[in-house]
C-alpha cells in the first residue's frame, strides 16, 4: 500500500486514505461500520457474500468494499435504502437455507441490524432432537407445514476425533478454502465443487477427509464463521447439550512443540480444554496452526 493519499466522499464526508487501500479498509480506518461474511484480514477478498457492498455514484451496480480500491473522487454510500436493501436480502436468502443457529456472534449482529427476516423464504421450524436426526439422515429440513424446504443440510462427516464437517451449516464463504491454498497452508485439500444448489465445499473426487491432501492443521475450522466446521470435543459437547461458551476461559499461552513461537489460545470449560485457536494480530501465525498447536494438547489432561 503507497504512503500517497486520495481524497474520497464516504457518506457525504470528504476523508482521505492511503494509495491502494480498498473502500473497506476506508470504512474501518473511518469508524464506519460495514458488515462482512467472506472477509478477514489474514485471507484473500474472494467477494463471494456480498454483503459489504456499498453504493458508488456514477456505478451501475453495488460494489465490494472489500475488494474495491479507493480512487480519487470516488462518492460512496454505505447505509442508503438500496445498501441497505441489498445486504438485508442476502442475509435473509442464505438464513433461509442453511442452518444459521450456532453462527458467530457477528452474523448474528448483522441479522438484527439489518431486521433479516429470513422466513419468508421458506425458513424451516426449530429442529425437534428427532428431526435433527431425521435432517441428517435425509439431508432435508421439514417447514412448519410439512412441506419439504430445499436446503444445502447433509448428514454430518465424522471421520476422525479432531473435527467434524457439517455442510449443512456452510454459507461458501470459502475462507477455509482460501486458508487451505496459497494463503496459510497450500495444502489445497478442500474447494468449491458443484453449480447451483449443488454448490458445496468438497474434498478432491468427494474423498474421505483422511483419503485426501489435508494435513489436519485445522486452520479451516479457525476461519468458519458458521460452525460448519467443528472441533470434535466441541461437537460431542454440543450434542450432549453440555457446551457453555459462558462458562469457558481463555488463556493465551506459546505452543511448546518447536521454537516457532506460534501463540495459542487455549479455551477451557471445567477444567478441560475443548477448543484451540491462535489470534489473528499474531505477527506468527496471523491466526493460523499447524496439527500439533491445534490438536496436539491432549498430554495435557492425561495426568
Amino acid at each position: 500500500m503507497s504512503d500517497r493519499q486520495v481524497e474520497i466522499s464516504i457518506d457525504g464526508n470528504d476523508v482521505t486514505v492511503n494509495e491502494g487501500a480498498t473502500l473497506l479498509d476506508a470504512c474501518r480506518e473511518h469508524n464506519i461500520e460495514t458488515p462482512t461474511l467472506c472477509y478477514l484480514e489474514n485471507l484473500t477478498p474472494v467477494n463471494a457474500c456480498r454483503v459489504c457492498v456499498v453504493e458508488l455514484e456514477g456505478s451501475r451496480t453495488l460494489v465490494p468494499a472489500c475488494s474495491r480500491q479507493a480512487e480519487p473522487g470516488m462518492k460512496i454510500q454505505t447505509d442508503s435504502e438500496r445498501v441497505r436493501h441489498s445486504r438485508k436480502l442476502v442475509l435473509e436468502l442464505l438464513a433461509s437455507s442453511v442452518d444459521m443457529s450456532l453462527a458467530n456472534d457477528e452474523i448474528q449482529g448483522f441479522m438484527k441490524r439489518y431486521d433479516a427476516e429470513p422466513e419468508k423464504f421458506g425458513k424451516t421450524a426449530p429442529a425437534s432432537a428427532e428431526g435433527e436426526r431425521d435432517r441428517r439422515r435425509t439431508g432435508h429440513h421439514h417447514a412448519p407445514d410439512g412441506a419439504t424446504a430445499e436446503t444445502v443440510a447433509q448428514p454430518v462427516k465424522i471421520h476422525d476425533e479432531m473435527y467434524v464437517r457439517d455442510y449443512s451449516r456452510c454459507i461458501l464463504c470459502y475462507k477455509c478454502v482460501e486458508a487451505c491454498g496459497v494463503d496459510a497452508q497450500n495444502s489445497f485439500a478442500i474447494s468449491a465443487a458443484g453449480r447451483g444448489f449443488d454448490a458445496r465445499i468438497s474434498t478432491e473426487f468427494n474423498t474421505r477427509l483422511d483419503d485426501s491432501a489435508c494435513v489436519y492443521c485445522g486452520n479451516c475450522i479457525g476461519v468458519c464463521p458458521t460452525g460448519a466446521l467443528m472441533f470434535k470435543p466441541e461437537h460431542d459437547h454440543r450434542e450432549a447439550g453440555t457446551w457453555d461458551e459462558a462458562s469457558q476461559s481463555v488463556t493465551r499461552t506459546v505452543c511448546s512443540y518447536c521454537g516457532v513461537g506460534c501463540n495459542l489460545e487455549l479455551r477451557v470449560q471445567d477444567n478441560e480444554i475443548v477448543r484451540v485457536t491462535s489470534p489473528t494480530d499474531h505477527d506468527v501465525t496471523d491466526g493460523h496452526l499447524c496439527i500439533k498447536g491445534r490438536f496436539g494438547w491432549q498430554f495435557v489432561q492425561n495426568r
